[in-house]
């Protein structure tokens, strides 16, 4: 669990809060999203949660560590791993192996367990036999791929997504996407930051932060499904919630709490099916 109570944070001591009174809880396997307009700390505040920043005012624990205490910093970025938004800053091997096996290699662990690691990693985000291949020859996606595959080796209780899926073309993203649902299957919480909607209509729940504070933590129907919240801050609107508001407006009698493009057809369906019901004569 990775709990934030009363969390403020500046930059400089003499500074305006970044962060200001933060509180939010993350259990064990949730998978929670987090979306807000630039600058409003997404950044800052995922960068606390694993003691690579340390807090201003109030307090983190992660699973009973608190980030400030002497000598927690290494547990509990072993505990709370991030993939940042440019593969690139994580990348540190020549060679596919040896990039994955950088983390646990610092761990002291077995040679049989390092490799053990690596080729379960490795294949649990698609990269199976790439070992030899040379990190500077892999796509963008790949990259993405592997700086997974890194946090993956560390066994991780907790993974951060800063904009995983930036610059990736459709089937890099959706490769990617799928590789973080399953994580999130087999138990591992996930917090993933990102401008595109859609990435996140999965989640359990979202938090929507503005301005360094945290104005709105509900479940994707609620903070998706409404226009003005998104719109305030200049974020876009899910496909298909925005087609169903479009119809809504237009007269159409359908639902608005509506986030896939098959809820949509599904509705739109039921919607003009209904329609023919009414328009069907009686038989006397």
């Amino acid at each position: 669990m990775i709990r934030l109570e009363h969390v403020g944070f500046r930059y400089n001591r003499s500074g305006p809060l970044v962060l200001d009174d933060i509180n939010l809880v993350i259990d064990n396997g949730e998978h929670i999203g987090i979306i807000g307009p630039n600058g409003s700390g997404k950044t800052t505040l995922v960068q606390l949660m694993n003691a690579l920043l340390l807090p201003s005012e109030g307090r983190i624990i992660v699973d009973g560590l608190k980030t400030t205490d002497a000598g927690t910093a290494a547990e509990i970025r072993r505990r709370v791993g991030i993939v940042f938004q440019n593969p690139e800053s994580q990348i540190v091997g020549m060679t596919v192996e040896e990039d994955t096996a950088f983390g646990p290699g610092n761990l002291a662990l077995p040679a049989q367990e390092i490799r053990r690691r690596v080729d379960d990693c490795l294949g649990a985000v698609g990269l199976s036999g790439f070992q030899e291949r040379s990190t500077h020859k892999l796509s963008g996606g790949e990259k993405r791929l592997l700086s997974i595959a890194g946090i993956l080796a560390m066994q991780p209780r907790h993974i951060i997504f800063d904009e995983p899926t930036a610059f990736l073309d459709p089937a890099g993203r959706e490769r990617v996407l799928a590789v973080i649902d399953e994580i999130n299957r087999q138990g591992v919480a996930i917090i993933h930051i990102s401008h595109h909607m859609e990435d996140i209509l999965g989640a359990d729940r979202i938090i929507v932060l503005k301005d360094g504070r945290i104005v709105r933590d509900g479940a994707p129907r609620q903070i998706f499904c409404d226009p003005f919240l998104l719109a305030g801050l200049q974020l876009d609107i899910p496909a298909a919630a925005a087609l169903m508001q479009k119809l809504r407006a237009a007269g159409e009698p359908v639902r608005t709490d509506i986030l896939t493009l098959d809820e949509a057809v599904a509705e739109i369906r039921s919607t003009v099916c209904g329609r023919r019901s009414e328009a069907q004569p009686r038989v006397p």
